[in-house]
C-alpha cells in the first residue's frame, strides 16, 4: 500500500480500471428505491438502473454513507498498513458525505490516535471530484507526503469545472439538487439547459436550442475557462448517453489540447439527480499540476 491511502465514494464516478490501477478506496452511497435499500455500484448497477429510471413513478432517494461506513473503511486501511489517509468527497452543499467523513475522522482518531486523516470537501461533483481523487492517488504512488497531496487537491478545487446538459431538469428539481438553476425549469421543451457548479451548488450557464448547439456551447465555455489552445485533462461524463458524450469529445478535440481523456458514466446515486441522457465534461488545466 502507498504511504498515503486515498479514499472517496461512489459518486466520484471514476472508471473502474483507474480505481484498480491506482489503488483508490471507495465507499458506496445508498439508493432507496421504494422499500429496497441498494448500495451504489454494489447491489445496483448503471445499465439496469438507467433502463428503469424513466418509467419510475417516484424518484428514488439517495443517502450518503454514514460515519460508520467511513470508520470501517479507515479501520480496514489501518489494519492493512496505512498510517495516513486523504478522504476526498463531493460538495458538502449537496451531500452529507463530507460531514459523515469528518465525524468518522473524530471517531477513528479516538480509537487510533496515531492515524492521520485529512478530509476534503471538493465543492464539486462527479468526475470533477474524481479528477482530484485520481491526481491524489497518482501523487501517493509517487511517494508524495500527505501535506503535498492535500495541497495539490486544494489547488485543483477552484479550477476544476463541470458543464453538462440534459433534455430536462426534472430530476435535479425532484431530487432537490437544482440549486441556483431553478429559473430554467420554465424553459420551453425544446430548450436544452446548460448547468455547472459554483461554490458547491448547481448554477445555470445558459440554454441552447438543440443538443448540437448545447455541445458547441459547452466547448465554447471550456475554451473561455482555460484560454485558447490550452492543455487540459477532461472527462466526458454521461448517464446512459455514451454516444452523446463522444459527440462533445469530437468537438472539443478540435479546439483544445486534451492531454488525458476519460469516458465516465455517472453512478446511479448521482445519475438519479440528472437523469438518463445527461452528457457533459469535467475538466481542468494541466498547468495547475506544475
Amino acid at each position: 500500500m502507498p504511504q498515503v491511502a486515498i479514499v472517496t465514494d461512489s459518486t466520484s464516478s471514476i472508471p473502474e480500471q483507474l480505481i484498480e490501477s491506482l489503488g483508490i478506496h471507495w465507499v458506496p452511497y445508498y439508493v432507496h428505491r421504494g422499500t429496497e435499500v441498494l448500495r451504489d455500484l454494489v447491489t445496483v448497477q448503471r445499465e439496469s438502473f438507467y433502463k428503469w429510471l424513466p418509467a419510475a413513478n417516484e424518484l428514488p432517494k439517495t443517502a450518503s454513507p454514514g460515519p460508520g461506513d467511513y470508520v470501517k473503511m479507515y479501520q480496514d486501511l489501518y489494519e492493512q498498513g496505512a498510517e495516513e489517509i486523504v478522504s476526498i468527497h463531493i460538495t458538502s452543499k449537496g451531500s452529507g458525505a463530507y460531514q459523515a467523513a469528518m465525524a468518522a475522522k473524530d471517531m477513528i482518531l479516538e480509537a487510533i490516535p496515531k492515524l492521520r486523516v485529512e478530509v476534503i470537501d471538493t465543492l464539486n461533483v462527479s468526475m470533477c471530484s474524481g479528477w482530484m481523487v485520481i491526481e491524489a492517488a497518482r501523487a501517493s504512488q509517487l511517494g508524495k507526503k500527505l501535506e503535498d497531496i492535500v495541497a495539490l487537491v486544494k489547488k485543483m478545487i477552484p479550477v476544476t469545472r463541470m458543464i453538462q446538459t440534459a433534455d430536462t431538469l426534472k430530476y435535479l428539481y425532484m431530487g432537490g439538487r437544482i440549486g441556483r438553476a431553478k429559473h430554467l425549469l420554465g424553459s420551453l421543451l425544446n430548450i436544452k439547459p446548460l448547468i455547472g457548479m459554483e461554490d458547491g451548488v448547481i448554477v445555470a450557464l445558459g440554454t441552447a436550442r438543440s443538443r448540437k448547439d448545447a455541445y458547441r456551447r459547452i466547448v465554447e465555455l471550456v475554451e473561455k475557462a482555460v484560454g485558447p489552445q490550452a492543455s487540459i485533462k477532461v472527462a466526458y461524463v454521461h448517464a446512459a448517453a455514451r454516444e452523446e458524450a463522444l459527440k462533445i469529445k469530437e468537438l472539443l478535440d478540435q479546439r483544445l489540447n486534451c492531454v488525458e481523456t476519460l469516458i465516465s458514466e455517472l453512478s446511479p446515486a448521482l445519475g438519479v439527480h440528472s437523469g438518463p441522457g445527461t452528457a457533459g465534461v469535467c475538466f481542468y488545466p494541466v498547468k495547475i499540476l506544475d
